[in-house]
């Protein structure tokens, strides 16, 4: 089964639909899918409910869909850092289903897991666990959160092989694992592509099994990351 496509267009090609919901990897600008964002707003599609940490910044990864006004809702922990998801909210133009970092890594990681709910102590008391069931454990109050599968789900690796295999690139790996394993079709953006077994068992960080659909995108603009050099003395 080739899983290599020629272009994130490509890629996203038949698959993505207005109304969606999407799970997209990456923590702030670290590990996000640019190619296949930049794709996904070419295409078009709209109406769209996103899971991921934040929402980028005005103008780079997924404040690109806000400014075209693709996405209707977010799911999300961090929200800062981006003056159109601001906006756009405060004029109710946007929803946010505002969710605590941890638990949403784990509605992933359990939806991934075909657990289609857990119960967690955070958020009780706010408004957070406003309409959820709520029940004692051991004389503590815990809430129920409902696990997330998402239609498509839109992750960066740095390294995989023809059969999908992932390795991530330190702090890059952040919630991609999780993101990768929600999605009933996982897309993944890699900046290099390696042949079947050249990637030793214990460095693969996801097995291909997750794995849909690839695409090589080896130059990536990374806006994070920024290399720093100390005089030489």
């Amino acid at each position: 089964m080739n899983k290599i496509y020629p272009s994130a267009a490509e890629a996203l090609s038949g698959v993505v639909k207005d109304g969606q919901l999407l799970a997209v990897g990456g923590f702030g600008l670290c590990g996000i899918p640019e190619a296949l964002i930049d794709a996904l707003r070419d295409s078009g599609v709209k109406g769209l409910t996103v899971i991921s940490n934040n929402a980028g910044v005005d103008g780079f990864g997924l404040g690109k869909l806000l400014d075209t006004r693709q996405i209707k809702k977010m799911i999300s922990s961090y929200v800062g850092e981006n003056k159109e998801f601001e906006r756009q909210y405060l004029a109710g133009e946007l929803e946010l289903e505002f969710t605590p970092q941890g638990t949403l890594a784990e509605k992933l990681r359990a939806g991934g897991a075909g657990i289609p709910a857990f119960f967690t102590k955070t958020g009780v008391g706010t408004l957070v666990a406003e309409g959820k069931e709520l029940r004692e454990f051991d004389g503590e109050t815990y809430v129920m959160e409902r696990s997330l599968v998402a239609d498509v789900a839109l992750v960066k690796a740095d390294v995989a092989d023809r059969s999908g295999n992932l390795r991530f690139n330190l702090t890059a790996r952040n919630f991609n694992p999780a993101v990768a394993m929600a999605g009933k079709i996982t897309i993944v953006e890699v900046e290099r592509i390696v042949a079947n077994g050249e990637l030793a068992p214990d460095d693969i960080h996801l097995p291909g099994i997750y794995v849909h659909r690839l695409v090589h995108n080896p130059t990536p603009e990374k806006r994070i990351e920024k290399r720093t050099l100390r005089e030489h003395k």
